[in-house]
Formats: structure tokens, C-alpha cells, sequence
């Protein structure tokens, strides 16, 4: 388990930086948005990965963190989330006004002569 949650990780990560790298806005947003998605994973897996526990307290047991999950993590990762989805929400605002201004969609605001689309 821990080894797929590593790749998925990792996967997201290089994706994102990878379209981080690319010259046209939509990419860069969409680089960001991987990247934010494989932080709230590492995030979450620190809360260490257990099955079959308890997610919130239950009669019989005592409140430790060998018989329950830890809520601190799911919770650090939810407000990410919803931070992560306003900050998306922002730039892709800001993406679709910056290409009605400068009528085009690369970073730098300028195209490059003979460059292959």
C-alpha cells in the first residue's frame, strides 16, 4: 500500500512540475493543481496509513492513536482542498482576462516565430 501511495505521489509531482515548465498559462495552472494534489497526499499519508481502524472514538475502546486514526492530518488535507479549488478558481479568472488582453495564452505574453504548436 505504502508503495503505490509513494508512486502516486511521485506521479503527480513530476507531472506537475513537468507542466509547470511549459510555456502556455492553462498548463501552468493545471501544473500547479497536480502539484497541490500530491502534497495533500504526502500530507495525508504522514497520519500514517492503517487498516481496519477506527476513524472516531467507540464504546470499548480507549482513545489512542494505536486503535484510531489520526484526524489531524484528514483535516489539514480538507482545507487544502478547498484552498487549493479557490486558488484554481482565481487563476483560471485571471487566466481567461490576461488572454483578453493580451489576445494570447503563453506566459511570457509574446508567441515565439516558427515554434511548432
Amino acid at each position: 500500500m505504502e508503495i503505490v501511495l509513494a508512486l502516486a505521489i511521485g506521479v503527480l509531482t513530476g507531472s506537475g512540475v513537468y507542466l509547470l515548465l511549459r510555456p502556455r498559462t492553462f498548463q501552468v495552472i493545471m501544473g500547479l493543481t497536480l502539484i497541490s494534489y500530491g502534497v495533500n497526499l504526502f500530507i495525508f499519508s504522514m497520519g500514517r496509513l492503517k487498516l481496519d481502524s477506527e476513524p472516531v472514538l467507540v464504546k470499548g475502546f480507549t482513545a489512542t492513536l494505536a486503535n484510531t486514526a489520526d484526524p489531524m492530518p484528514q483535516a489539514l488535507v480538507l482545507t487544502a482542498i478547498v484552498i487549493g479549488f479557490a486558488m484554481t478558481a482565481l487563476f483560471l479568472v485571471v487566466l481567461l482576462a490576461s488572454r483578453g488582453l493580451a489576445g494570447t495564452d503563453h506566459v511570457d505574453g509574446e508567441e515565439r516565430k516558427g515554434a511548432a504548436e
